[in-house]
């Protein structure tokens, strides 16, 4: 008798941009993920604000977004993100809460609880792998479960999972990249002319900046990227406060052309590289040569390069955020699990 196909549960925690955007991906190539041996259901949707929604058979996706899109809440069930990640028939959580570097927030209880029950984790969420990576790759092991975490660092643009998978064997020594679109905007415009007060007004103009753009200019979203490649990479867990932080609030339009007239470019580059004391981890402004490869990386777009003892030096560039890139990330690592790839392993 053939074994009935696998039908995989979804819960999503969260469901703003991120989560619509795994939602908007999932309903889009439903057909065609099943044609490769991919089938899911949706059992959960769990928000802060807008409501909840349950159902065991299965939540129609593209009439959700529609009602969403709307400004309709998702649903009136009454249940929290933890507790629907245990409900019955789900398999894989999708943690898209907001990130909260001071205690992990709703997603560190929330991933805790999901893996010790046996649940898989995907998520974009920087807070719990920033405080408690260990600790949670340690759970799922435990409980024969996974926790992957791809779109924390260069949303959809393939990171931990090229660095863990495409090149296993490698010994990497180092990596360094631009990991912030939203300074990586600001520096491109510079060295168009633009003062860093116009630059980061256009950037906040066209959303790229928050209305606070601290987390950004002050290069603490690089910082904790660059933590996260520290321990998943290099496998050195370090806490946030080791990573020398520098932002690019100081830089003005004089050091951009100054830099231009040397034939080099000023990025803010993120580093974790292996010591003879360790591993260290970094962010500052830098100039950088024309011929390097992050040089020519310009406006929101993110780069990373790897320094390895097999291959030498290997760029990959792609965007570094968006709902639809970052939904993508939370994918492929959903069909990573589905297809039984393990990833909580040191490297």
């Amino acid at each position: 008798m053939k074994n009935r196909e696998k039908v995989w549960g979804i819960c999503f925690a969260g469901f703003g941009n991120v989560g619509q955007g795994l939602a908007g991906i999932l309903a889009d190539e439903e057909e065609a993920l099943r044609r490769t041996g991919f089938s899911f259901q949706t059992v959960a949707v769990v928000t802060k604000t807008r409501g909840a929604l349950v159902d065991p058979e299965g939540i129609a996706l593209p009439d959700l977004l529609e009602r969403v899109g709307r400004g309709d809440p998702v649903g009136q069930d009454r249940i929290g993100a933890s507790e629907a990640a245990l409900l019955p028939g789900v398999d894989i959580v999708a943690d898209v809460t907001p990130t909260n570097l001071e205690d992990g927030g709703a997603g560190l209880a929330l991933t805790r609880a999901a893996l010790s029950a046996g649940r898989h984790v995907v998520t974009s969420d920087k807070g719990p792998a920033s405080l408690a990576m260990d600790e949670l790759r340690a759970l799922a092991r435990k409980n024969r479960c996974t926790y992957r975490f791809e779109g924390t660092v260069l949303s959809g643009t393939p990171a931990i999972n090229f660095a863990l998978e495409a090149m296993a064997g490698c010994s990497i020594r180092s990596v360094q990249g631009i990991v912030n679109g939203t300074t990586n905007y600001i520096l491109t415009k510079m060295e168009e002319g633009f003062g860093y007060a116009e630059a980061l007004a256009e950037a906040t103009k066209l959303g790229y900046a928050e209305a606070d753009p601290r987390g950004d200019v002050d290069g603490w979203d690089a910082a904790v990227k660059a933590q996260i490649l520290a321990g998943v990479v290099l496998g050195a867990s370090i806490p946030l406060s080791s990573v020398r932080r520098t932002g690019i609030a100081h830089i003005t339009a004089k050091d951009v052309n100054e830099a231009a007239r040397r034939r080099r470019r000023i990025k803010l580059v993120a580093r974790a590289e292996r010591t003879d004391g360790g591993v260290s981890a970094s962010v500052a402004p830098e100039e950088l040569p024309l011929t390097h490869p992050l040089a020519s990386v310009q406006g929101v777009m993110n780069a990373l390069t790897y320094s390895t003892d097999h291959l030498d030096q290997v760029t990959i560039t792609g965007p570094g955020a968006g709902r639809r890139e970052t939904g993508q990330a939370l994918l492929s690592d959903i069909l990573a699990i589905a297809r039984g790839r393990e990833a909580n392993h040191r490297p």
